[in-house]
């Protein structure tokens, strides 16, 4: 079993930054897929970053704003967001995988984490 706490949202404005963390108990993920999944009021989950398959990958909405990271040390993963826009608003989540894919389907993760809220006023 893997335990996923997410932690670093908040309330910002437009054109400000946050930096989420997503630490992990119970095993090392340092070789499991790890992504970032937003969820808006009234919208699906989608996907916005992941370290699969040894590539990092982004949601087009997001490229050159959000990076992804990992400090395999702290069993922990980042999003750093940059350049927010009102659209960023929603909860995210961390997820693992355990069996690598390129697949960016929610259903394809294995573990989650509560979400963290991102608000981004305009």
């Amino acid at each position: 079993q893997v335990q996923l706490v997410e932690s670093g949202g908040g309330l910002v404005q437009a054109g400000g930054s946050l930096r989420l963390s997503c630490a992990a108990s119970g095993r090392t993920v340092s070789n499991y897929d790890v992504a970032w999944f937003r969820q808006a009021p009234g919208k699906e989950r989608e996907f916005v970053a992941g370290d699969i398959v040894w590539t990092r990958d982004y949601a087009d909405s997001v490229k050159g704003r959000f990076a992804i990271s990992r400090d395999n040390a702290k069993n922990t993963v980042y999003l750093q967001m940059n350049s927010l826009k009102s659209e960023d608003t929603a909860i995210y989540y961390c997820a693992v995988r355990v069996s690598p894919s390129k697949s960016h389907t929610p259903s394809s993760y294995d573990y989650w984490g509560q979400g963290t809220q991102v608000t981004v006023s305009s």
